[in-house]
């Protein structure tokens, strides 16, 4: 299998692919664990007496150079985890960066700027994958939140280097993800919140074959009863996706998996509400009101549900968290995971900040780096980025 620990890396100029989209304000950089988290690959690569070359994408500049998404912030964080000397280079392509790359010696590390300030990145573009690919003789990907994009630096420059890998973050989470969906310890459940059920309906139809439970909260889990045939007031409803939510759930009952809705819930006005207007069974929430959060009750039935379980993936939230009056949801369904004895891995971006503001990283198995390419791989769907290295 083409991993990192598997390719000879010694004397050779090494481009690493890597997530580094971290939130930036003002210059200064809010939370750096997607930078923490590509640091073993970098260190590796150093370790083993070879000079490093990282490229990522920060924000979506839509192939313009934009000030406000330089990736100078990170060299500088970067520079400070790494305890050594960061070159910052003035684009990701070119004969500057050419000269630049050609110069690295052994230890040396190169950080590329933002690769979306170039039009050819997001379009595949074989000469931009061209000019990537000749910085270095070996290509890691690490990046395992873009492999689901066919992108310059994901799949074209695979095609115009010596050696292509993956990276010990992107190995990690394909082994962790891979092991969910293929080989389960039981009970297995699967935790599905959030928004949308547009985005979840893949993952719970592709996962129908393997999981035992399935507890639906958050937005999405108002189409499942609005299926039902319950009045869920002003909350929101994808109303074309009620019938398929209906058959997702008869199709799961009749493989004998328990599916698991919200019993009560909070609710609010709005989204900004300062508290809740009160705690309701699901059956009587007022015409006037949004399902905000899950109740007292439903908590503790959800928590019952994970208490024994052995593999548990958990995407997307339990309410509005971000307000604070409506958090306490996810904030107990985040603790009652961080409870489970087995495997569990959380993914998706709101639900990663969750976990980190709760403090329960550590008390989970695998935190996914992944938003969208999370999602598509538990659909089951091969990922470009992974396609494109032969895994």
């Amino acid at each position: 299998m083409p991993y990192l620990d598997q390719t000879q890396v010694q004397g050779k100029r090494v481009l690493v692919r890597s997530d580094l989209n971290v939130p930036i304000d003002q210059g200064n950089i809010r939370d750096d664990n997607r930078i923490r988290a590509s640091l073993p690959t970098y260190k590796y690569i150093l370790d083993q007496g070879a000079s490093l070359i990282i490229c990522s994408h920060l924000g979506k500049p839509k192939g313009q150079k934009d000030p406000s998404l330089s990736l100078n912030p990170v060299a500088e964080r970067l520079q400070e985890l790494l305890g050594r000397e960061v070159k910052m280079a003035p684009d990701c392509v070119g004969d500057e960066v050419q000269a630049l790359a050609d110069s690295l010696q052994p230890g040396d590390v190169l950080l590329l700027e933002n690769l979306r300030f170039q039009p050819g990145e997001t379009k595949n573009d074989p000469d931009f994958s061209r000019q990537l690919a000749s910085l270095a003789e070996i290509y890691v990907n690490d990046a395992f939140g873009v492999v689901h994009r066919a992108h310059a630096s994901v799949v074209g420059v695979t095609e115009h280097v010596q050696t292509a890998c993956a990276g010990f973050l992107l190995q990690k989470e394909i082994e962790y993800l891979g092991k969910a969906l293929s080989s389960p310890e039981h009970p297995f459940v699967l935790v599905a919140g959030g928004a949308k059920v547009s985005t979840k309906l893949g993952i719970l139809t592709n996962l129908l074959d393997t999981v035992d439970r399935i507890i639906v909260g958050g937005a999405m889990a108002n189409t499942f009863l609005r299926s039902m045939g319950v009045s869920v007031g002003s909350s929101k409803v994808e109303d074309d996706l009620i019938e398929q939510a209906l058959e997702t759930m008869k199709t799961a009952r009749s493989k004998g998996i328990s599916f698991y809705l919200p019993v009560d819930c909070l609710t609010g006005t709005d989204l900004k509400a300062v508290k809740p207007s009160g705690i309701f069974p699901f059956q009587d929430v007022p015409a006037n009101e949004m399902i905000l959060d899950i109740g007292p009750a439903t908590h503790t039935l959800f928590a019952e549900v994970l208490r024994d379980a052995k593999t548990v993936v958990w995407n997307g939230p339990m309410g509005a968290f971000e307000n604070p009056s409506f958090s306490q949801g996810s904030v107990g369904l985040a603790q009652s995971v961080a409870k489970v004895e087995g495997l569990t891995i959380v993914g998706g971006g709101d639900t990663d900040s969750l976990v980190h503001t709760c403090g329960l990283v550590e008390s989970m198995s695998f935190i996914s780096t992944g938003g969208g390419s999370f999602l598509e791989f538990l659909e089951g769907k091969k990922l470009p980025g992974i396609k494109a290295l032969g895994l």
